[in-house]
């Protein structure tokens, strides 16, 4: 139950366009998301698996990756990791690595046969994210000013 004693937060008017906005901002997400599936699931990979290549390849800073780095970037849990890493190691995508200054850390790293695949996938990517920059520039510039 709300307390009525309290008075209600005010909140900024939203326009028609604002509206507008933010829908066609997550249409264009939905149709990235939508390609991103497709293209991964044409070179072998689940969505996931390809997201997990992706995180590991593209972690800020370029340090090695551990489970639990994988597990936030991809905002699963840890257990979910784990798996998802078992399967990778499995189809010969990813290899774990001890790491020299903590023997208690596992490092992920990414074979070359999954260097090669995401290679390809992330120049198609890129290719699609050029194509819709133009649109999405657009609803971010309106929404600046």
């Amino acid at each position: 139950m709300s307390d009525m004693t309290q008075p209600q937060k005010s909140r900024p008017a939203i326009s028609q366009a604002d509206y507008q906005r933010l829908s066609e901002f997550r249409y264009l997400i939905r149709r990235f998301i939508e390609f991103s599936q497709v293209q991964a699931e044409d070179a072998g990979l689940t969505p996931r698996q390809h997201q997990a290549l992706l995180a590991i390849k593209g972690f800020p800073g370029g340090r090695p990756v551990t489970v639990g780095d994988l597990a936030e970037r991809l905002r699963i849990r840890h257990h979910s990791a784990v798996e998802l890493v078992n399967r990778l190691c499995e189809a010969g995508l990813v290899a774990r690595d001890q790491d020299k200054d903590d023997h208690r850390r596992v490092l992920l790293r990414l074979t070359e046969r999954a260097d090669d695949r995401l290679a390809e996938l992330s120049a198609a990517h890129l290719d699609e994210l050029s194509r819709i920059e133009p649109m999405l520039r657009r609803l971010l510039d309106r929404g600046a000013k």
